[in-house]
């Protein structure tokens, strides 16, 4: 019964990060946060699995370890479209 309860909440979770995700941002740091917050429940759903069967949890040492990579892209990203622009906003970008 907890592990139903756990998962129910882990799929908000992930709802509630994808739909931040797919709605219309104005910053950029936003849209970073939500994808943080779907990989945080991937991460969480991972966890609660790889437990529940008794497997080894090196899987999730390579997730976190790409997650970490992805995080510290994203960052990277942010701060040169500032220092460029001057703000992360998207209206200010030309994406062609």
């Amino acid at each position: 019964m907890m592990i139903m309860y756990n998962l129910m909440v882990i799929f908000i979770m992930f709802v509630i990060g994808n739909l931040i995700f797919v709605s219309k941002n104005k910053h950029l740091l936003v849209v970073l946060l939500s994808l943080e917050f779907i990989i945080l429940s991937i991460f969480l759903i991972m966890l609660l699995l790889l437990s529940f069967i008794e497997y080894d949890m090196y899987m999730l040492m390579v997730f976190l370890v790409f997650t970490v990579c992805e995080g510290a892209l994203g960052l990277s990203i942010l701060v040169s479209m500032i220092r460029t622009h001057g703000n992360d906003y998207f209206q200010s970008y030309n994406l062609l």
